[in-house]
């Protein structure tokens, strides 16, 4: 892993300082004669390196700072490049050579190495002054100020915009009006304070929306104020503006004041008063702690936010026991009612040959009130020509075209993005790499920025444990959208909406970060070096589309040959092409993979492996590879390799030189050769069929003291006893792997059954799908990490149910249950533990649902999901039918019901049931009531279910 981080801001800039620390270490003592040169260039690049993070926080940079900076950051992958090389070639010579040849030979390599080193540096010095002397007057500008860029705060305006111009608020307006007053309409006289925090994009329409409640509401209190409180903000003024408002006059003896005299000059005006406050558009937590001390709580008060941090909104949120609101998008109704007032000002139709484009349009721009509105103000300026029409649908998402409309929409991006740390910035323009609409794997996203250099490790958290704070905070920061798994809504992905993904495709291109090849009415610039390069292929069999030939004048792309790829750091692919670019050309890649796989990629394209020595991520995952080259020994530095859906079934011998090789993927018929002990940065292998691989297997698995995470399966054809054998050897070396956190075992049968190892104590998930978990020492309770436990039983009872209870991280429990032996129901109370229960799932979908939830019962449950037979559940439940004590689950906020086995009467009962719980509960949970489909169904009757209470006895057995 780089220890050093690349940036957009800085390229390689940071890397490259580590390694001319290195080159002055005593490795390198032997190049005497550059150290001055490389301890002076590493002083200038510092200065530079400082001076390129400062200058990247400025939004409107002018166009000689510009040009500077990019020359810097071109410099610097030069360097990295350069250096590489060299270390390269001196670690080559420094294996001890065999005959007096080789002797001869490698010193002569030594000598050309200290010769070419020494040249570089001075030439790199000598490039680095050039820029500089061009840029003479850069030190000048460090005292650049943001506030000197100020400009017209458009989204101002929103606040005057009338009503009549204003399409989908209605519903949402009403939403937060009856959070915010009583059943009948009317504002409480209570003396408490009630907050909403509304929270959502840019561009999404929060502000116009707090405005509209405010404008209903405000009357009907005695002191009311509208504040904007921006990304950089005078606390003083924005406190002196809710003052002059909520007091309704100037106070000038108000200028001498402090934020302290003035929170508490409007405290005291507050109290005993009744009032409405909007305060608009917050970024940092900071200014809500300053703002929020005005706010009197023993007085009748009402405050709307609005945030696009997620993590504003509930810090708003829990300062007074208030809600969040999540703004959504319009949907498809409005979207058109907006686009056609904006374009035609009426609301009836398009015209009949603009129909299937506007809604083509209208999907790209997903429901964004602000995207919707620039992309009318283009087609205003057009004919209403169908392929004018068109030519602007191709364009949103990668190549939008410019007026003033769009550069505004532009702008309030843009604010979100220089809110960002520089680390984040660079996370999210890497994004620009996918195509429109793309689902991002969020997992291998976050393997790609390890590899490509934008995150690493700390003293606190893995590098993985960083790559999921980074995603969860875009996702917070409502720049990437989130996607959810259809089973358990685990967020398993993200997509990025076209008009985030314009304004990042457009600074991606600026920076030269990133190139897009096959992108429609996308120009590329062939002057300058290729960095990274995504390639957007159409469907071979379909296209004329081919990735180093011209295609057609729609897709605006190029030949590859007319492009300089020799400094390529990262090749994607996204499409089945025909035609791989050759390996050769790639000499500095560290990240190569397919988006969705190519079959058309065989063997011969891998046939230069062995010149991919910076090679760090490789993802062949659903080629038409079948076998690995014997070179794959060279990539020493590689760290992922994802060989699942090829035609892989045995691995080289020689992929045990892989020393640096941290994840591994491959399909449960893949053989291993002997000796991964070696292999010992391993921290993921998952998919490993256990019967397919050589008996000293385990033994070496047990080595990889630094696995974090592994997948086992058992299905095989070997004969029963044989599989057995093979199962207790894994079992009883399981508790080696201390480090182990993640365990998923498939297999035939049960599972490990009989006196052996403990599972380790380690393990924070474990899922176990027709599997039994070890026996050993440690009892259930000394599992004190867990926290998700996945498992498929045949029975449960209240003695189970206090077992899995005891386990005191536990956040995540899915149980699917295939019996209840009793055919009586459980009561869940507080007795029986899960004190830290976040989310349910429990799937009974052959039987009568059988838990009852009794008061004190999950504590912190927030989400629960059941499954059960509808007509089985209503005979056995006397008491209600469907009551299941849902109500005595007090964090709950989601409720999903599957009903399988149902008749009309009995699903209409059962969702009747969900909807009235959902409605007298004080949190009023989101639910979702839904037949079940007979197809899951069918798929886990496949499998042969384990006994749970032998499950649980090999817990608790010594």
């Amino acid at each position: 892993m780089e220890a050093a981080l690349v940036s957009a801001a800085t390229g390689a800039l940071k890397p490259v300082l580590g390694k001319l620390v290195t080159l002055l270490g005593d490795k390198y003592k032997r190049f005497n004669r550059v150290r001055k040169d490389i301890k002076s260039l590493t002083d200038e690049l510092r200065t530079m390196h400082n001076f390129l993070l400062k200058m990247s926080e400025v939004e409107d940079l002018d166009w000689q700072d510009k040009v500077w900076m990019n020359e810097v950051r071109e410099l610097s992958y030069d360097m990295e490049d350069a250096i590489d090389d060299f270390m390269l070639c001196v670690d080559d010579k420094d294996t001890k050579p065999d005959g007096i040849l080789e002797i001869i030979k490698s010193s002569l390599g030594k000598m050309k190495a200290r010769r070419r080193i020494g040249s570089e540096i001075q030439d790199l010095k000598k490039q680095i002054i050039e820029v500089g002397d061009r840029n003479a007057r850069y030190k000048a500008r460090e005292a650049f100020s943001k506030a000197s860029n100020a400009t017209v705060d458009h989204r101002a305006l929103a606040i005057f915009e009338h009503k009549s111009k204003l399409v989908g608020i209605d519903e949402p307006k009403a939403e937060i009006i009856q959070i915010l007053t009583q059943e009948d309409g009317c504002v409480s006289t209570q003396m408490q304070l009630k907050v909403v925090s509304i929270v959502g994009s840019g561009g999404m329409g929060k502000t116009t929306l707090a405005n509209q409640v405010y404008l209903e509401l405000k009357e009907k209190f005695e002191c009311q104020a509208f504040c904007s409180v921006s990304q950089h903000p005078d606390m003083i003024k924005v406190l002196r503006t809710i003052l002059s408002e909520v007091a309704k006059k100037d106070y000038a003896i108000t200028e001498a004041m402090d934020a302290q005299q003035l929170i508490f000059k409007i405290s005291r005006f507050l109290e005993n008063k009744s009032y409405f406050i909007v305060v608009d558009d917050i970024w940092k937590n900071d200014s809500w702690d300053v703002i929020k001390c005005a706010f009197p709580v023993t007085s009748c008060g009402i405050i709307i936010t609005t945030t696009r941090r997620k993590d504003v909104a509930c810090s708003c949120r829990s300062s007074f026991n208030g809600h969040i609101y999540n703004i959504r998008p319009l949907d498809m109704m409005h979207s058109r009612q907006l686009f056609l007032m904006r374009l035609f000002n009426y609301r009836n139709g398009f015209p009949s040959h603009l129909e299937e484009v506007s809604s083509q349009i209208l999907e790209k721009c997903g429901g964004l009130p602000l995207a919707i509105i620039a992309i009318s103000s283009l087609l205003a300026n057009r004919g209403s020509t169908k392929d004018q029409w068109d030519e602007v649908e191709n364009s949103i998402g990668c190549a939008l075209e410019r007026n003033d409309t769009v550069d505004r929409m532009m702008k309030i991006m843009s604010l979100s993005y220089f809110d960002l740390p520089p680390d984040l910035k660079t996370c999210l323009l890497y994004l620009s790499i996918f195509p429109v609409g793309y689902v991002i794997d969020k997992q291998d996203l976050i393997r790609r920025w390890t590899a490509e250099g934008f995150i690493h490790k700390n003293s606190r958290y893995t590098v993985h444990e960083v790559g999921d704070m980074y995603f969860n905070e875009l996702v917070d920061r409502s720049l990437i959208q989130p996607v959810k798994t259809e089973e358990h809504g685990k967020v398993n992905g993200c997509r990025v909406h076209n008009t985030i993904l314009d304004f990042i495709i457009s600074k991606s291109i600026e920076e030269n970060f990133v190139t897009l090849v096959g992108v429609p009415n996308l120009k590329i610039d062939t002057e300058s070096k290729v960095r990274r390069l995504s390639l957007h292929v159409e469907d071979a069999e379909n296209s004329t589309n081919r990735l180093s030939l011209h295609v057609d004048d729609k897709r605006n792309s190029i030949p590859l040959t007319s492009l300089e790829l020799s400094n390529v750091r990262s090749l994607t692919v996204f499409g089945q092409s025909w035609e791989i670019p050759s390996a050769v050309e790639f000499r500095h890649l560290r990240v190569f993979g397919y988006g969705s796989g190519c079959r058309h990629m065989k063997n011969h394209h891998l046939a230069n492996m062995g010149s991919f020595f910076q090679l760090r991520y490789l993802n062949l995952s659903w080629t038409g590879i079948s076998e690995l080259p014997d070179q794959i020994r060279q990539a020493r530095c590689l760290e992922l390799l994802d060989l699942r859906g090829t035609r892989i079934f045995e691995l080289p011998a020689t992929i045990i030189n892989l020393r640096k090789l941290v994840h591994l993927f491959i399909d449960t018929g893949v053989k291993f050769p002997d000796g991964i002990e070696k292999m010992q940065a391993l921290e993921t292998l998952k998919q490993v069929g256990i019967l397919k691989q050589p008996f000293n297997f385990p033994q070496e698995l047990a080595k990889l003291r630094n696995l974090r995470k592994l997948s086992l399966h058992f299905h095989g054809d070997s004969a029963t006893e044989a599989k057995n054998e093979f199962k207790n050897v894994i079992a009883s070396c399981l508790h080696k792997l201390g480090n182990l956190r993640s365990l998923t075992v498939w297999s035939g049968g049960s599972f490990l059954q009989g006196p052996l190892c403990p599972v380790p104590l380690s393990l924070k998930k474990l899922v176990a799908w027709n599997s039994t978990i070890c026996r050993g020492p440690a009892r259930v309770g000394s599992l004190v990490n867990l926290q998700r436990l996945h498992l498929e039983v045949e029975g449960v009872s209240k003695g189970d149910l206090c077992i899995l209870g005891s386990l005191p991280a536990l956040l995540v429990l899915d149980l699917m249950v295939r019996e209840n032996r009793n055919h009586r129901s459980l009561k869940v109370d507080g007795g029986i533990g899960f004190r830290s229960l976040r989310q349910f799932y429990y799937d009974i979908r052959d039987e009568a649902m059988n838990l009852i939830f009794a008061a004190g019962s999950m504590p912190e449950l927030e989400t629960l999901e059941i499954s059960f037979d509808a007509d089985q559940t209503e005979s056995l439940n006397t008491s209600g039918g469907f009551d299941f004590g849902i109500e005595n689950l007090p964090c709950l906020i989601a409720l999903r019901c599957r009903v399988y086995r149902w008749q009309d009467r009995t699903f209409q009962a059962a969702k009747a049931a969900m909807e009235r719980v959902a409605s007298t509960h004080p949190n009023h949970p989101s639910i979702i009531v839904e037949p079940g489909t007979e197809l899951v169904y069918d798929q886990w009757c496949q499998m042969n279910p384990m006994n749970f209470s032998s499950l649980l006895e090999s817990f608790l057995v010594d």
